[in-house]
């Protein structure tokens, strides 16, 4: 890498002058750089993530952040000077066929123009994010991995915990709601100065860079305008009816007057199913060999070949998620496994995470991933495939009402939660700016705020509910992240409506669309599988379908002689 490197700074001054020759010889030296720099960071982040507590991990880590930060900083260069080659001249190279593996990647990176510093000052922004950002997402995911959660007596993990607040029984729920606060108190106002660091440092960025709002620069790495972004929200906005209207028909389901928060993700079935992994494997597989043993095959590989971290163990981060890693090793997933039926939809959704990976590792390292709004496109996809799968196998009234429950359930944490969250977060960084930093209080006056406005009068709000903001890894790790899952989601959902359509005949344009990765802008991958993502209409499709799934939990409801 070194050596590499070098030859790489040696073209300092010469990047306006280089011709496509040149230039794609130069992205190739960066490509194997990025592939050296990836493959030791995900070593790294993954073991760390695994186990939290072991500080010999979490050193090397930090070793591998700080190395990859000195060699960006010596390669800004580059950068600043790509973005100053004259418009004409740059879009001529591009046209060439020759640097298809890095154009759009390189269009993208124009794009930051108005929002660039001098090479100094970049520098020092990439080596100070070590110590700053990168540090302090580090020392959260800690003291939220490390938070001791007490169940019946006995320390459980936070995703346990959490995990208990889908079970039937309202005392179990309740107990494990309040065993969540409880946990999360101590330290609360040491995520708290977490927080407004990061909301401090995110508004600093702004300011240097002259982005108009707090969410702007993620827009922009999303791809995405300001205005599109608003016009996701206040559609989702505007249909909060949706949420009120559920939790109103899942309280007379649990036959109680109204919803407490810790209901909210209660099962509606008689009794929870557990499901043993050997079982959601083949069931997950089936599912996706009903529409490409393509990707029912490469699924497989998962399974056989050990891409899969599974267990719950102590210190393990929570959550799941799926690593890209780099294009020529393969992706890992990380699951927190319950045996419930949400952690098979989990699996479901991690591996359309894994398979996009996969197939769209052969744009090489600068096409591989999308942008965020992209990103949950196969998730979803994987996901809502394999729950129409159960239900179509599902003739029962009562369970088809729980399949269909989960699924609401589902959905509106995906896009209407994750707005709410928006909103929280707009409030609580527009607070930052106008009015310095937040206390406990205003966190959780703003976090109250927010999660009231989506759900009305259909659920009360406990006093502890006030403090549960405090171990979202998003507002830390990726300020302004959380509404693409609802633009994924409502994205994935309007592919999957076109997948009902059409059938198999479908099924090509939909790999070719996992298979590009993110070579094109977000409008050219929408529109292969004929989505309008321009349209400002367009994500009231996808709120149609979350509406006509309510439509159908009703009737069931009536046929389970529940309503």
């Amino acid at each position: 890498a070194a050596v590499i490197i070098a030859r790489i700074v040696s073209k300092r001054g010469s990047i306006a002058s280089l011709d496509v020759e040149g230039l794609a010889a130069l992205m190739r030296e960066f490509a194997a750089v990025n592939d050296c720099i990836g493959r030791a960071g995900s070593y790294a982040g993954l073991r760390f993530t695994v186990d939290t507590a072991d500080a010999q991990r979490g050193a090397l880590m930090q070793r591998i952040e700080s190395r990859a930060g000195i060699l960006a900083s010596d390669l800004v260069f580059f950068d600043l000077e790509w973005i100053a080659v004259d418009d004409e001249r740059a879009e001529a190279l591009l046209a060439d066929e020759r640097l298809a593996f890095c154009a759009h990647s390189l269009r993208t990176l124009r794009s930051t123009r108005p929002h660039r510093l001098g090479e100094e000052a970049e520098q020092v922004d990439i080596q100070r994010s070590l110590t700053g950002v990168s540090a302090w997402g580090r020392l959260f995911d800690e003291l939220t991995s490390s938070a001791e959660v007490v169940i019946d007596g006995e320390s459980a993990p936070l995703e346990l915990a959490l995990s208990l607040l889908s079970t039937p029984d309202r005392e179990v729920r309740a107990s494990a709601a309040a065993a969540v606060t409880e946990g999360l108190a101590p330290g609360l106002r040491t995520r708290a100065f977490v927080f407004n660091t990061i909301i401090a440092d995110n508004a600093i960025g702004d300011r240097l860079r002259s982005f108009p709002s707090w969410i702007s620069s993620r827009n922009l790495s999303n791809e995405a305008s300001d205005a599109s972004v608003e016009a996701l929200v206040e559609a989702v906005v505007a249909r909060y009816d949706i949420p009120q209207r559920w939790y109103a028909l899942k309280a007379r389901l649990l036959r109680i007057e109204r919803l407490a928060d810790y209901d909210r993700s209660a099962s509606v079935a008689d009794s929870e199913t557990k499901f043993g992994w050997a079982e959601s494997r083949d069931l997950v597989l089936d599912a996706y060999s009903s529409y490409s043993p393509e990707l029912a095959n490469i699924a497989r590989r998962f399974f056989d070949e050990g891409w899969i971290d599974a267990p719950m163990r102590p210190s393990k981060r929570p959550g799941a998620f799926c690593s890209y890693t780099v294009p020529d090793v393969h992706p890992y997933l990380l699951l927190n496994w319950t045996s419930t039926r949400r952690d098979v939809l989990t699996l479901a959704h991690e591996l359309g995470h894994g398979l996009h990976a996969y197939l769209a590792r052969e744009q090489g390292i600068f096409h591989q991933s999308t942008p965020l709004t992209l990103a949950e496109t196969a998730s979803v996809f994987g996901e809502t495939v394999t729950f129409g799968r159960i239900l179509d196998g599902t003739t029962d009234p009562a369970d088809r009402l729980a399949l269909l429950a989960e699924n609401l359930d589902g959905q509106i944490a995906t896009v209407f939660r994750q707005v709410a969250m928006n909103r929280f977060e707009n409030a609580v960084h527009t607070h930052h700016r106008e009015s310095g930093e937040l206390s406990v209080e205003e966190f959780g006056d703003h976090w109250f705020a927010s999660q009231s406005a989506m759900l009305g009068d259909s659920v009360e709000l406990t006093e502890g509910y006030r403090t549960w903001w405090s171990y979202i890894p998003h507002f830390i790790h990726t300020p302004g992240y959380v509404y693409a899952y609802a633009y994924g989601q409502l994205l994935a959902l309007s592919v999957y409506r076109r997948y009902q359509e059409r059938g198999d005949a479908f099924v090509p344009a939909y790999l070719d669309l996992l298979k590009a990765g993110g070579s094109k802008s977000p409008e050219e991958l929408g529109r292969m599988v004929d989505c309008d993502l321009a349209d400002p209409g367009f994500w009231d499709g996808g709120l149609t379908i979350i509406g006509e799934t309510l439509d159908l939990a009703e009737a069931a409801a009536r046929d389970a002689g529940r309503i």
